[in-house]
């Protein structure tokens, strides 16, 4: 990433390809395959398609063929059409998400470019590729990325609208339209997110008679042209939609711990702090080295991160809801703040670019985010819960091991020989790292995170035309695997709402009590059934004697169930 004069040389067309296409391939696309789906969020996220597809039923989704209306239907939608087209597997599966987390990436690259020139965008684009939440997020089956990607998308459009864009209302349109498929993504927040930010934008900025402008009735056509015909088919169908999408799983959900995920005001500062990791670490040093009385950002770009930020970090603070993934909209703008700052820090002379290394005290975080790093793939040997062998562990962790070893000392020995490689050196080892990272990952959590293992043992195991029933537990990525619809036993869980509007005699079919569970090993002879390999399974053996244990790992057992 450097060229003549020590400099980022954007016109050399190879250091774009790299850098906005090459590496974010090999991080967001080319691992997809190589981790099963994960549960409970992938493995719904993939039946839930799944069963679109297999019914063509796609106004109202299922979950186990309940209704589930907790969420809108664009990214089942999404993954429906990838199914179609690459079969359904962890790939297809994972593929709108990854491209979302692409587009995200390409966005930050045109904002640093609006704000300032190429070189600070390819800056900023190379820190939101390897930013540790980004390409954790960006590589899972979940709703927030492709929301985060849409909702961005929308608060650029607007915010282009009122920044002198010589198309100022096909930028307000554009603005709708993101708006709209965010909407469609995970609900009102898509909404609520761009109006906002570019509302609160023109306040602090002394414009707050332009945002009568944001009222455009072609932009109330286009919205209602994207998002009202799901609406109003999904209500014709379940006329209980409406309360339920809108009260239960915005409004309550929101004010209310009635999902059992309040968390402290404070939760997302240590996951921003973790999220922006490798960078954060090496920002004293960049800080220090930008230089005292400049001015940083422009005012019109400071006000539009800082209400970026600001406003999406505070509404999930707020509430008493919080989940991780929920954070996903801010890493845009930190992403282009930090790209801004590391090149200029690059470019100063005397600071980032060749020379004598800075004080050990601002190079300090760095090293013990290595340390750490290289802590983080021995962990699993001294864990009291899956601990791993050093035979069977070693081959999978050697290669991120050394990276992070490198990344001690390479990135300042090419800074000796040429400065900017000391930023191009962090990019590319760490992003080397997380590639060579993936598959311990995957090795380690497979086993008890995922259904695949347990799946593959029901395959051989359990007659094609046999039921299988889930006690205490249910994994959604098992339906998925083997094309069984599984009785579920205790654990109703989240389609327990869907599960009620079934007609009575399925719903004790599919959703059934202990008591009613083995009543039925009473009257049936050689029932199928997979389980916890825990308390879960020890309760089983006392209620069953004559249980048989066809297979188990760590996490999980698959029994048969014959009558004494």
């Amino acid at each position: 990433m450097y060229g003549h004069s020590g400099g980022l040389v954007v016109q050399d067309r190879s250091i774009k390809i790299v850098v906005l296409f090459l590496i974010p391939l090999l991080l967001y696309l080319v691992p997809l395959p190589f981790t099963p789906l994960m549960e409970p969020d992938e493995g719904r996220y993939s039946a839930i398609p799944s069963a679109m597809n297999a019914t063509g039923d796609y106004v109202t989704p299922r979950l186990k063929a309940a209704v589930y209306f907790e969420k809108p239907p664009l990214v089942y939608w999404a993954t429906a059409v990838a199914f179609r087209i690459f079969g359904e597997n962890a790939f297809s599966s994972r593929l709108f998400a990854a491209l979302s987390a692409w587009g995200c990436i390409l966005l930050v690259y045109r904002m640093g470019l609006f704000f300032h020139d190429a070189r600070t965008g390819l800056y900023a684009a190379a820190v939101l590729t390897t930013f540790l939440y980004h390409v954790a997020i960006g590589r899972i089956n979940i709703l927030d990325m492709p929301l985060a990607f849409f909702v961005c998308m929308a608060i650029w459009s607007g915010f282009h609208c009122f920044a002198g864009a010589k198309q100022k209302k096909g930028w307000l349109y554009l603005l709708y339209l993101f708006s709209a498929l965010a909407f469609l993504a995970k609900g009102l927040i898509g909404i609520a997110f761009p109006f906002g930010v570019v509302v609160i934008w023109l306040l602090i900025s002394g414009r707050w008679r332009e945002i009568f402008a944001l009222f455009s009735p072609i932009g109330i056509l286009i919205f209602s042209a994207v998002s009202l015909p799901w609406l109003i088919l999904v209500q014709q169908q379940n006329p209980d939609f409406f309360r339920f999408f809108f009260i239960q799983e915005h409004l309550l959900r929101y004010a209310t711990r009635m999902h059992d995920r309040y968390q402290p005001f404070y939760f997302y500062l240590p996951i921003i702090l973790a999220g922006t990791l490798p960078w954060c670490a090496f920002l004293p040093e960049a800080i220090r080295g930008v230089g005292k009385g400049e001015k940083w950002f422009g005012s019109a770009e400071k006000r539009l991160l800082l209400t970026w930020f600001g406003l999406i970090f505070l509404f999930f603070s707020i509430s008493s809801s919080k989940l991780i993934p929920y954070i996903a909209p801010v890493f845009i703008p930190v992403a282009l703040s930090f790209g801004h700052l590391f090149r200029r820090y690059q470019e100063r002379p005397g600071e980032g670019g060749a020379g004598e290394l800075p004080p050990l005290r601002y190079r300090l975080t760095g090293i013990l985010q290595s340390l750490l790093f290289m802590a983080v793939p021995v962990a699993p040997l001294f864990l009291r819960e899956h601990r791993v062998s050093w035979d069977s562990w070693w081959p999978w962790v050697a290669f991120p091991f050394l990276i992070q070893i490198l990344i001690l000392f390479l990135p300042d020995r090419m800074r000796r020989r040429r400065g900017p490689a000391w930023f191009a050196t962090i990019y590319l080892l760490f992003a080397l790292f997380v590639v060579t990272l993936t598959p311990s990952v995957a090795q380690y959590l497979a086993p008890y995170k995922s259904a695949y293992p347990l799946s593959q043992a029901i395959r051989k195991q359990v007659p094609a035309g046999a039921t299988l029933y889930q006690y205490g537990m249910s994994l959604y990525g098992v339906d998925f695997y083997t094309g069984k619809r599984t009785p579920i036993v205790d654990d109703i869980g989240e389609v327990r709402y869907g599960s009620q509007q079934l007609p009575v005699a399925e719903r004790e079919r599919y959703f059934l009590t202990s008591d009613a569970f083995f009543r039925l090993i009473r009257e049936t002879d050689g029932l199928y059934c997979a389980t916890e390999n825990d308390e879960k399974l020890e309760r089983l053996k006392k209620e069953v004697p004559a249980l048989r244990v066809l297979w188990h790992n760590e996490a999980y057992a698959l029994v048969e169930l014959k009558k004494s």
